[in-house]
């Protein structure tokens, strides 16, 4: 999906000012008996995905701003691989749409109690079904595509409530010193270190915000509606956390400012997957979800396999179906 999705978004963002995709390349960071990366590389090889493999001596004199100790490190780089600004491609990819005669509107869905109806008493799945907002709208449509993130489990609790987990994510934008452009995009690269548990990952000094850094593990659970004073704050111990790295594989980051924060969230089904099946009581309505940041990352590749689906042209995979999510996390796919 990733193949087909970078070409599709590329199109999208051909003549788009400021630039939306950001050729940086991706570094994997890991150790020699990383199962996981090995894997990946066979994949590579197959699908002809372009890639450099950089061993620990090669990897601090390409990206110096690396602190990497360990001689049994490698780096493997994605050539043609980056960074998508995903608040203003989201955006970019609404104004395309209503281009194209879709109608777009802002508006708060109502579900009847466990999400078995929609609209005033009529069962989805018999004729054309209703979706009314709080506005008091009604919506009519042969098809309903739920696509709606951590908020999907809140629609349909009895039947989501347990196979998708909004968890609690924290951001944090360090900007390098004065005048240093080491960070910058064309000299640093988007980058994952597989050699910390905690998945640390991020991205270079891009807009000016500062460089990016997360860890990819699984947060607390999250309500994406809760209003409490500190939910879109990020903690002190993960600032302090976040210093304690960058002081370790980015020594020149050592002392950086704390440019920006934000607090978001994962929405992962049990294994990882995506979640892309026809509800299993009501046959005009479609979920799409458990992507995460995936989901928009693949999003033209998903978007098309959902619209094949509903429109009977395509073959449904096993590991994107209803059956194949479980209620308990055991993460299979990252």
């Amino acid at each position: 999906m990733a193949e087909r999705s970078l070409p599709l978004w590329q199109a999208v963002f051909e003549k788009t000012e400021p630039r939306l995709f950001h050729r940086t390349g991706v570094l994997w960071i890991a150790r020699e008996d990383d199962q996981y990366v090995k894997k990946t590389l066979d994949i590579f090889a197959e699908a002809k995905v372009k890639y450099e493999i950089l061993e620990a001596l090669e990897l601090t004199k390409r990206y110096p701003q690396f602190q990497v100790g360990d001689p049994n490190v490698f780096g493997m780089l994605e050539l043609e691989s980056g960074a998508l600004m995903a608040r203003r491609a989201v955006a970019k990819v609404v104004d395309a749409a209503v281009q194209l005669g879709v109608q777009f509107a802002r508006a708060d869905v109502r579900l009847e109690p466990h999400g078995s109806k929609l609209g005033h008493g009529s069962k989805l799945g018999y004729g054309t079904p209703s979706l009314n907002t709080t506005s008091g709208d009604s919506i009519k449509a042969e098809h309903l595509v739920f696509a709606c993130g951590p908020w999907l489990p809140k629609l349909f609790p009895d039947l989501l409530g347990s196979r998708i987990f909004p968890t609690r994510q924290e951001v944090l934008f360090f900007a390098p010193p004065a005048g240093d452009a080491r960070f910058a995009p064309g000299r640093f690269p988007t980058w994952i270190d597989f050699t910390d548990p905690r998945v640390p990952y991020g991205f270079p000094d891009i807009e000016s915000r500062g460089l990016k850094l997360a860890f990819d593990r699984h947060g607390p659970e999250f309500d994406p509606d809760s209003a409490g004073s500190n939910d879109r704050l990020v903690s002190s111990a993960s600032i302090e956390e976040a210093r304690v790295f960058l002081a370790e594989r980015f020594p020149a980051l050592r002392e950086a400012r704390l440019a920006e924060t934000r607090v978001c969230q994962y929405e992962n089904t049990s294994n990882g997957d995506f979640l892309i099946d026809r509800h299993p009581d009501l046959e005009n309505v479609w979920l799409v979800g458990g992507g995460s940041g995936h989901g928009f990352k693949h999003g033209p590749a998903v978007g098309e396999y959902a619209a094949n689906l509903i429109m009977g042209k395509g073959a449904a995979e096993k590991r994107f179906s209803y059956q194949t999510k479980g209620v308990v996390q055991n993460r299979a796919v990252f």
